[in-house]
C-alpha cells in the first residue's frame, strides 16, 4: 500500500498547488482600452494577457471626470504608490482611453484591486462627441466602484456637465427581447463616489453644518414642477439618484500651494496640506473597506479573467456601433466559461488518474476511491467557475466525460493486472516447463508429480497475486492450458489404472469448474464495487449541485433585497421633498420589480427540481444497466453446479476455499 499512498500525496500536493488563486502584481499601469486609427475603441492584447492570469475575484473602481482635476493622483494613493498613472498639470488631457492598474488588495484577502483610469471628459480635440459617453458607459460597466472627481463645488454647473449620465441609456441596455425601464440598472451598476476637489466654500446648508454626504443629497436635490426648465435641472439629478443606489461623497481641500500643484507626484508628505492628507486617507480607507468585488447579475463573482472578456466584448459591440445588452453578455460569457470549466474539470480528473496509474495494478477499491476523490475536485472546479448552467448541461457533460476516462482507466489496469498475473505464473512454473522440456513426466507416477508441482504453483499464486483485479481470469486461463498438458501425462502414466484415471478426470473438470465460478464471483464483487462508486459520485455531485444553486438563489435574494431597499430609500426621499407623484410610480415600478423577482425565483426552483430529477434518471439508468448485468451473472453462478470437496486435491480445496483466505496484512500487487 505504500506506492499507492505516496502518489495519493504528491498528486494531491499538485492539485492544491494548481488550485491556488493567482494574482498579479503589476509596477506600473498598462492601456486597456485604446483608440484606434480609425477612431473606434480597442482593447489592448498586453492589458488582456494580464488579467487573464488574475484568477482571483476582483474589486474594481475607476474613476471618471473632466479632464485636468486630478483624477490620476487619486487612483496612484489607491495604488499605494506616488507615480504611476500619468498626471496632467497642463490644459492637455495626459491620460487617453482606459488605463489598468492591477495590484493586491490591501485590505482583502486573495483579492485583486484593479484600478481604472480614464481620459479626462470634455475635452474638445477628441473630435468625436459620443467618444466620451462610451468611456463613461465602460466605466459603469467595468467597474463595482465608480469615482466621479470634479473640482471646485457640486453646482448646477458641475451637474449639467455630466449630461454622459443622461446619456447611459442610449449606450447600455439590459435585454434585448422586451421594453425594459432603466429601474433595472440598479442591479447592474456600481456603487457611486463623488470626490470634489479643490474644495473652498463652508460645508454649509442654511447656516448649519452638514456632512459631505449631505452636502452631495442636497446637490442632488430634485425641484417640484414639470416644466421644461425643471425638468432639464431634474434629469441628471434623477438619473444619479436612480442608477447608483451607493452614494458617497469626500470634499478635498487644495492640496498645496497652487506653484506646486504641477509636481503634485513628487511632493514630499510634508509640503502637502494636513487637511488635504486626511480626506486622501479618509477616502483611500472608504474605498478599500467598502468597496465591493466585482459582480454579474445574481450574484456571480467576477475574476481578472472574465472582466478581461467583458471588456473585449463591451467594447467590441460598442465599436461595431451597436448596444450592449447586458444579459447577452453575460450568457455570452457564460458560454466561454462553462466551457473552460468543463475542460479544466476533466483536465483535473485525468491528471490525477493519470499519476495513479503509474502504480498500476491497483486493487479495484483503490482505484474506485481515488476516482471518487477526483470526481468529487473536478466538480468542485466546475462549479466554482461555471455560472447560468441552468439546466446542468455542463455537469452532465463532466459526468459523462469522467465515465468514459473512469472506464478507460479501469481497463488499463485490468490489463496491467493481467500482465503482472501472467508474469507470476511465469515465473512461478518456470521449473515445470523445464521439467516438461526434458521428459521428467513421463514416467510411471508422474502425473502426482505433475498435479504436486502445479499445487505448488497454485498456493504460492495465491499468495503472491492476491486481490488483483485478473488474478481469477489469469488462473482460469493457465488450469485451462495446464489441463491439456495434465491429460496426456495421465493417459500416458502406466502407474494408474483406468478407474483412477476416471476419478482424475472427474478432479480435473472440477478444478476447471471450481476456478471458472471463482473468475464469475471475483467478477460480480467487482461489479457491486463499481455500483457502489457510482452511487457514492451520484451522491456527491447531487450535493455540489444543491449548494450552488442554493448559493446562487441567496445572492440572487440578496440583489434584490439590495436593490429593492434602495428604491424604498428614495421612495422616502421624494416622499419626504413632497414629490408624490414620482413616489407613486416609484411604488408601480416596485410592483413590478417584486413580481419579476418571485417569477425569477419560481423559474429557478423549478430549473432545480428538473436538474435533480434529470441526474436521478441518469443515476437510475445506469444503476438499471449494472444491475441487469449483476442479475445475469447470478443466474450464471447460481446454474452452475457446485463441484464437491476432495480431500486428495489440494488445488481443489484451494479454490473451494476462496482467494480471502490466502495472504495477510498489506496487499501485494
Amino acid at each position: 500500500m505504500g506506492r499507492i499512498s505516496g502518489s495519493c500525496r504528491q498528486l494531491r500536493l499538485k492539485l492544491d498547488w494548481s488550485e491556488l488563486k493567482q494574482t498579479v502584481a503589476m509596477d506600473k499601469p498598462v492601456c486597456l482600452i485604446d483608440t484606434a486609427s480609425d477612431g473606434k475603441l480597442c482593447v489592448q492584447q498586453s492589458a488582456l494577457q494580464v488579467l487573464e492570469q488574475i484568477q482571483q475575484p476582483v474589486v474594481v473602481v475607476a474613476v471618471v471626470g473632466l479632464y485636468r482635476t486630478g483624477k490620476s493622483y487619486l487612483m496612484n494613493r489607491l495604488a499605494g504608490q506616488q507615480t504611476g498613472f500619468a498626471l496632467g498639470s497642463t490644459i492637455e488631457s495626459k491620460t487617453k482611453g482606459i488605463w489598468m492598474w492591477c495590484v493586491p488588495h490591501p485590505t482583502k484577502a486573495e483579492t485583486t484591486l484593479v484600478l481604472l483610469d480614464t481620459e479626462g471628459l470634455g475635452d474638445v480635440d477628441k473630435g468625436d462627441s459620443k467618444h466620451d459617453t462610451k468611456i463613461f458607459s465602460l466605466s459603469v460597466l467595468l467597474s463595482s466602484t465608480l469615482v466621479l472627481n470634479s473640482q471646485g463645488t457640486i453646482d448646477n454647473r458641475a451637474i449639467e456637465e455630466l449630461q454622459y449620465v443622461t446619456e447611459l441609456t442610449e449606450y447600455i441596455k439590459i435585454k434585448s427581447d422586451e421594453d425594459e425601464e432603466d429601474s433595472e440598472f440598479v442591479k447592474f451598476f456600481p456603487s457611486f463616489i463623488w470626490a470634489v476637489r479643490d474644495f473652498t466654500l463652508e460645508q454649509k446648508i442654511n447656516d448649519k453644518y452638514v456632512t459631505e454626504d449631505q452636502y452631495l443629497e442636497f446637490a442632488l436635490k430634485l425641484k417640484p414642477g414639470s416644466s421644461r426648465t425643471v425638468n432639464e435641472f431634474n434629469l441628471p439629478r434623477q438619473c444619479i439618484r436612480n442608477y447608483f443606489p451607493t452614494r458617497k461623497c469626500f470634499t478635498f481641500p487644495f492640496p498645496t500651494a497652487p506653484e506646486k500643484v504641477s509636481r503634485l507626484e513628487s511632493l514630499d508628505p510634508a509640503e502637502l496640506s494636513p487637511d488635504f492628507q486626511e480626506v486622501t486617507q479618509r477616502f483611500c480607507n472608504f474605498v478599500f473597506d467598502k468597496s465591493e468585488v466585482k459582480k454579474l447579475k445574481d450574484g456571480y463573482t467576477v475574476t481578472g479573467r472574465v472582466l478581461g472578456q467583458f471588456a473585449k466584448t463591451y467594447v467590441d459591440t460598442l465599436s461595431s456601433g451597436k448596444v450592449p445588452f447586458l444579459e447577452n453578455a453575460v450568457l455570452a460569457m457564460a458560454l466561454i466559461e462553462n466551457e473552460a470549466a468543463l475542460k479544466q474539470g476533466l483536465e483535473v480528473y485525468q491528471t490525477g488518474m493519470e499519476t495513479l496509474r503509474s502504480s498500476f495494478p491497483l486493487e479495484l477499491k483503490e482505484v474506485s476511491s481515488e476516482h471518487q476523490r477526483l470526481s468529487r475536485t473536478a466538480t468542485q472546479v466546475l462549479m466554482k467557475r461555471s455560472f447560468k448552467d441552468s439546466e446542468g448541461t455542463y455537469l452532465k457533460s463532466l459526468e459523462e466525460g469522467i465515465n468514459n476516462l473512469f472506464h478507460g482507466y479501469l481497463c488499463q489496469n485490468e490489463e496491467a493486472s493481467k500482465k503482472r498475473c501472467e508474469n507470476i505464473l511465469s515465473s512461478l512454473s518456470g521449473t515445470m516447463t523445464e521439467k516438461l522440456k526434458k521428459g521428467s513426466y513421463a514416467i510411471p507416477g508422474g502425473y502426482v508429480l505433475f498435479s504436486q508441482d502445479l499445487e505448488d504453483i497454485v498456493k504460492k499464486y495465491k499468495i503472491q497475486a492476491h486481490k488483483g483485479v485478473k488474478a481469477e481470469d489469469t488462473l482460469e486461463e493457465f488450469l485451462k492450458q495446464k489441463s491439456v498438458e495434465s491429460k496426456a501425462i495421465l493417459q500416458a502414466d502406466n502407474k494408474l489404472t483406468e478407474k483412477e484415471k476416471k476419478i482424475m478426470e472427474e478432479r480435473e473438470k472440477a478444478i476447471l469448474l471450481a476456478q471458472e465460478i471463482n473468475t464469475k464471483e471475483q467478477n460480480q464483487r467487482h461489479l457491486e464495487e463499481k455500483m457502489e462508486a457510482d452511487r457514492r459520485s451520484n451522491e456527491e455531485r447531487m450535493r455540489q449541485m444543491r449548494e450552488k444553486m442554493d448559493e446562487e438563489m441567496r445572492l440572487q435574494k440578496e440583489e434584490a433585497e439590495r436593490a429593492m431597499d434602495s428604491k424604498l430609500k428614495e421612495q422616502a426621499a421624494l416622499l419626504e421633498k413632497g414629490f408624490k407623484d414620482k413616489a407613486d410610480r416609484m411604488s408601480q415600478e416596485m410592483e413590478e420589480f417584486k413580481r419579476k423577482n418571485k417569477k425569477a425565483e419560481k423559474e429557478n426552483d423549478e430549473l432545480l427540481k428538473k436538474m435533480i430529477a434529470n441526474m436521478n434518471k441518469r443515476h437510475a439508468d445506469t444503476m438499471n444497466l449494472l444491475k441487469k448485468q449483476h442479475s445475469k451473472q447470478m443466474e450464471a453462478i447460481m446454474s452452475m453446479p457446485k463441484p464437491e470437496p476432495d480431500p486428495g486435491s489440494v488445488i481443489l480445496r484451494l479454490l473451494l476455499v476462496g482467494l480471502s483466505s490466502f495472504g495477510g496484512g498489506s496487499c501485494p500487487r
